[in-house]
């Protein structure tokens, strides 16, 4: 079983209406205006769980897909690339201090899913303001990444070749976010923002896609019958990852310290619970060498280490104690099969052998489209 966080596409905005504030020069410019304004109004009731339409009308708006998140993925992929037009053409003329006035009036309002002020919060979400097409952008693609994500983990039991593949989408967005997004904005962005809307967000939620699409390879190559070695190296590269993913977090270099410790939590149990899957292995591996008590040491020794990390809350807590049993379990038929059979000295501190990761996924690209269409501003 893997742990989930579905916090990160819980994003909420505020109404935008393009064409009550761009003056278009001409009618194609108004028509793509309004159409932009009526794709992302889906977006808008749909994250917002403010739209009545039925199943079937929203399954007929998105093509015939049946599932919310293949429709939520066909309103960002509909809109996305509108979006993009728009901030190419701003851009030609960005020096215009009209168009400067107009983009400041647009009100570009989103809320954090992982700040730990969206969590305690008693008069709802907090919106944060900042006026620049680029950060709406930016939202809207961690969106995009984040339902990618949540698809990925609803399709696990029926393709884990599938569910591998969107995690690795997922993670292709977060990594465009944080190399070609994010950075432009550094300078144009206040300090009071959403973590969401920064680069070290970004790698952080593209390493736990990585590590997460790892850990779908991982259930794969266990229906192959891999051998217990190389699972237990695979097991230690997605702890790796997360390690790396806690490691950006805690060097934020100040940027935004509100994370929510649950995200934090779910990023230490993640890790914490595949360092324990590996060690696991590693002491099956050792049992198949004859190396029976220095795999008694790498279970005692993973067990006293994973009790200290048990989450809080479930469903992570029932899923890291099923593992923990599994271990204790190994342990027991370890401790009584050398107590009976090999009477091996049993290892410990220094004698424990060291894990070791290996690191078998890469982000899968994400390539940002543009209807090119032509935009002419009464400016």
């Amino acid at each position: 079983m893997m742990l989930h966080f579905r916090e990160p596409a819980k994003l909420k905005t505020k109404k935008i209406i393009f064409e009550d504030i761009f003056a278009a020069r001409d009618s194609a410019t108004l028509e793509h205006l309004k159409e932009l304004s009526c794709k992302r109004k889906v977006i808008e009731d749909s994250i917002n769980q403010s739209s009545y339409i039925t199943e079937a009308i929203a399954r007929e708006i998105s093509g015939g897909l049946t599932c919310p998140f293949q429709q939520d993925l066909h309103k960002l992929e509909q809109y996305l690339p509108l979006l993009e037009n728009l901030i190419f053409h701003v851009d030609l003329v960005s020096s215009n201090q009209q168009l400067v006035q107009w983009t400041s009036e647009l009100k570009i309002r989103w809320c954090s899913a992982l700040s730990s002020s969206s969590f305690f919060n008693l008069m709802g979400p907090k919106f944060y303001q900042i006026d620049n097409l680029r950060f709406e952008l930016g939202m809207v693609l961690f969106l995009y990444g984040a339902i990618l994500r949540e698809r990925a983990l609803e399709v696990i039991p029926a393709d884990l070749v599938q569910s591998a593949a969107l995690f690795r989408e997922a993670a292709g967005v977060f990594q465009h976010l944080s190399q070609e997004v994010f950075p432009s904005l550094q300078t144009a962005l206040p300090a009071e923002r959403p973590p969401e809307a920064t680069s070290y967000m970004s790698d952080v939620m593209k390493l736990i896609c990585l590590a997460e699409a790892q850990a779908v390879t991982i259930r794969k190559a266990e229906e192959k019958g891999t051998t217990v070695a190389l699972l237990g190296k695979l097991h230690y590269g997605v702890a790796e990852m997360l390690g790396e993913a806690t490691d950006i977090l805690y060097s934020s270099n100040g940027e935004c310290k509100d994370i929510s410790s649950r995200f934090m939590e779910f990023i230490s149990s993640c890790k914490a619970l595949h360092e324990l899957r590996s060690q696991k292995y590693l002491a099956e591996s050792l049992k198949v060498t004859s190396q029976v008590g220095v795999a008694i040491g790498v279970i005692r020794d993973a067990l006293q280490n994973s009790k200290k990390k048990m989450p809080g809350e479930e469903p992570q807590k029932s899923a890291f104690k099923k593992e923990i049993d599994a271990a204790a379990d190994l342990l027991m038929k370890l401790e009584h099969e050398n107590e009976f059979v090999w009477c091996d000295k049993i290892a410990s501190g220094d004698e424990l052998p060291s894990l070791q990761g290996n690191r078998i996924v890469n982000a899968i690209p994400y390539h940002p489209k543009r209807w090119e269409r032509e935009l002419v501003f009464k400016i």
